[in-house]
């Protein structure tokens, strides 16, 4: 007698049954609810019933079903596609799944259009480069959870970016996590056990934030080229993202309401989606901000869409302006050689040391909550009192008026 079974890898139902000697599985997309196994028992009762009467038209119940050429094969079918009595060996089935390659070609058609043009750019590239060439001559039934665990150690051996000797284990569990959905996928598909289960992700380094001090953040700003100086006042009292501060357009800053509305980002100099739906959001123009972007208007403001650009209208070009402009300018005030993505440290550090409630910090900086604030951060959350940016605002203007006492005592 048959039975209803729940598959483990991905909680569908699947029907386990015995046609003319052979064992015969036909997987669902009904996950295992109540309501979904009376479904499939009631199909269960017709499929035997019309066994054991001699009318079971495979073809007719599960058209497309790899059974089909199994069940040929074994010469359990008439031209018809109806069971008839023949000798089986249950054990024998033939693959017909995919070459690793093939189907991992068809996944990324299928799936690439919900993800933004970066993160496709992304895929095919972890695709190409490692995937792709380590099971490129297995099919996804030959996969064993051993093929797995080697290909992650041959892409430990591989050489990282930045110099590093290694490949980061952010960036190895990138790679597998694409393996893991693509194999979950064929496993769902092609029915059989997905190798890749109870492997889980490399375990990651804590983050090691270094932010610049408000003294530092100064010195930066007054002695940075012109040119770019409302660019790093921007970027340090706001927390923008490098692609959310350059693909910044003049359509998003509302001088009204003194508000960064943040829409888009600019990954290869093309302006795109956010990173997260969470990261659509609105920034209040700190300290010196307002008056930074007013000032940039009067420099580029018809000049460009965007806010910051070069001499021809288009965005600044990052890793240029980092080593012609940044790492010069931290040399030359002494400073130790720090990411310029450390200003978005600064800006969330400052905003928690002056006291600012930390739910209001993550919407600002566009985390879609505190989890990553308090284990990046904690150390620089006080209290937890406010919620709208005064106590950061007046940390900054007491500076302001600290320093203008300052110079007014020289003159």
């Amino acid at each position: 007698m048959g039975k209803v079974r729940e598959r483990k890898e991905t909680g569908k139902l699947y029907l386990d049954f015995m046609c003319e000697g052979l064992r015969c599985r036909e997987q669902t997309a009904l996950p295992d609810t109540p309501a979904n196994r009376k479904k499939c028992e009631a199909l269960l009762q017709k499929v035997e019933a019309k066994i054991l009467l001699g009318e079971f038209d495979y073809a007719e119940f599960f058209p497309g079903s790899k059974n089909l050429k199994k069940l040929a094969k074994a010469g359990a079918l008439s031209g018809t596609g109806r069971a008839s009595n023949v000798m089986a060996y249950p054990d024998q089935e033939t693959d017909q799944s995919p070459l690793f390659p093939d189907f991992a070609d068809l996944w990324l058609e299928e799936n690439k259009i919900q993800w933004r043009a970066s993160h496709l750019r992304n895929v095919e590239s972890i695709l190409e480069s490692s995937l792709k060439p380590a099971f490129k001559n297995k099919r996804l039934t030959e996969i064993t959870k051993a093929n797995i665990l080697a290909a992650r150690n041959k892409l430990a051996s591989r050489k990282g970016r930045a110099g590093n000797i290694q490949m980061a284990p952010k960036t190895i569990n990138s790679h597998m996590a694409i393996l893991r959905m693509i194999l979950t996928e064929g496993a769902e598909r092609f029915d059989f056990a997905n190798p890749y289960r109870n492997i889980k992700p490399l375990k990651l380094k804590k983050v090691n934030i270094e932010p610049f001090s408000l003294d530092e953040v100064e010195r930066i700003t007054k002695y940075v080229r012109k040119d770019y100086q409302n660019y790093y006042l921007v970027r340090f009292y706001t927390g923008m993202r490098t692609g959310e501060i350059d693909g910044l357009k003049w359509e998003h800053v509302d001088f009204e309401k003194r508000e960064i509305l943040v829409r888009e980002t600019l990954i290869n100099g093309k302006t795109e989606y956010t990173k997260t739906d969470g990261s659509q959001r609105e920034i209040p123009m700190f300290g010196p901000v307002y008056d930074a972007l007013k000032a940039q208007h009067e420099a580029t403001g018809k000049l460009s869409k965007f806010v910051f650009c070069n001499r021809l209208g288009e965005p600044l070009d990052h890793n240029n302006m980092t080593k012609r402009v940044w790492y010069p300018l931290l040399q030359a005030l002494n400073l130790k050689k720090r990411r310029p993505y450390q200003t978005r440290h600064t800006a969330a550090t400052l905003l928690l040391a002056s006291g600012e409630n930390p739910e209001w910090v993550a919407r600002v900086l566009g985390h879609s909550s505190t989890e990553m604030l308090f284990k990046v951060y904690s150390r620089f959350i006080p209290n937890v009192t406010r919620m709208d940016g005064s106590a950061f605002e007046r940390l900054i203007q007491n500076r302001v008026t600290a320093n203008q006492e300052v110079d007014d005592e020289t003159e």
